[in-house]
C-alpha cells in the first residue's frame, strides 16, 4: 500500500499594477511551491495530493473519516486561520468543526502530521500564521513564538546533522546546500532534534499519542529552499524517507 499525503497550502496568488506613465493596467498571477516536493514523493510511488489554499478554506479535512483517507498530512506555508476560518462560519455566521482540533485528535489516534516552514507557518510574517497557543502547537516537536519568527539568510545558512542514525537521515551526506532562510522555534523535551540551522530546528521529530508529527523549518521550495538545494540529490531522498519513516507501518510497506 503506497503512502497517501495531502500538502495543504503552497499557494499563492499575485496581483500587480503597471503603470506607463499616463496609463496602467493590471496583472494577476497564480503559482504554487510544490513541483520539487511532488517529483520527490511521486518518484518512491507515493499518492500526492495538493489542497491550495484558496480550496482548503473550504475542502480541508473536518473529520477524522475524512482525514483517515490519508497517512500524511503536511502543513505548508498556509495560516491558522484559513482552517479555523471556514466559510460557514466567516461568511455565514455558522458553527464548523475546529479543523485543528480534529487534526490533533487524528494525530493522537495514529495519523502523521508534518509542518513545513514559510511566511506562513508556525508564527510567519508578522506572527500572522499564528499557530501558536493552538492545538498544533500541542502536538508539534517546537514551540511556537509569538512574533514574526522569520530568520532571513540570504548570505546562506548551512544545516548540521545532528542525528545521522535517525531513518530518515540515513544514507544523507554530513553536507547540505545552503539554504536561505527558515523560521525560529524552540524544541520541546521530548523532541528528536535531527538537524539544525544557525543553531536553531531545522527538522525534528517527535511521537504523539499513536501518531507522529514531523518539522522542517525551512521552505520546501524557493525562495528559502533554493534550487540548488531542491535539485540536489539529498533533497528528495530526505522527503521520500521522511513520508515513510511519519506514515503508519501498514503504509509505509
Amino acid at each position: 500500500m503506497s503512502i497517501r499525503i495531502l500538502l495543504a497550502g503552497e499557494s499563492w496568488v499575485s496581483n500587480a499594477t503597471h503603470f506607463k506613465g499616463w496609463d496602467f493596467f493590471s496583472s494577476t498571477v497564480y503559482e504554487t511551491g510544490i513541483s520539487y516536493f511532488q517529483a520527490a514523493v511521486e518518484a518512491a510511488g507515493m499518492q500526492f495530493t495538493h489542497m491550495p489554499s484558496h480550496l482548503a478554506a473550504e475542502q480541508f479535512p473536518a473529520s477524522l473519516e475524512a482525514l483517515a483517507a490519508y497517512d500524511v498530512v503536511i502543513l505548508s506555508d498556509i495560516g491558522a486561520n484559513t482552517l479555523l476560518l471556514h466559510p460557514d462560519t466567516w461568511l455565514r455566521g455558522k458553527s464548523s468543526p475546529n479543523r485543528l482540533r480534529v487534526l490533533a485528535d487524528w494525530v493522537n489516534a495514529g495519523g502523521a502530521l508534518a509542518m513545513c516552514g514559510g511566511y506562513y507557518s508556525f508564527a510567519g510574517v508578522n506572527a500572522a500564521a499564528k499557530y501558536y497557543r493552538t492545538v498544533i502547537e500541542d502536538i508539534l516537536p517546537v514551540n511556537i513564538h509569538t512574533f514574526d519568527d522569520r530568520i532571513e539568510a540570504p548570505e546562506g545558512a548551512t544545516a548540521e546533522v545532528i542525528e545521522a542514525a535517525h531513518p530518515i537521515l540515513a544514507g544523507m551526506p554530513r553536507e547540505w546546500p545552503a539554504l536561505l532562510g527558515f523560521n525560529e522555534t524552540v524544541p520541546k523535551a521530548d523532541a528528536s532534534v535531527l538537524a539544525k540551522v544557525n543553531g536553531y530546528p531545522l527538522l525534528a521529530t517527535r511521537d504523539v499519542g499513536k501518531g507522529r508529527t514531523l518539522v522542517w523549518t525551512s521552505d520546501i521550495g524557493p525562495h528559502w529552499c533554493p534550487a540548488p538545494f531542491a535539485s540536489w540529490e539529498g533533497y528528495a531522498r530526505l522527503w521520500q524517507q521522511a513520508m515513510q519513516w511519519l506514515a503508519p507501518q501498514e503504509s509505509a510497506k
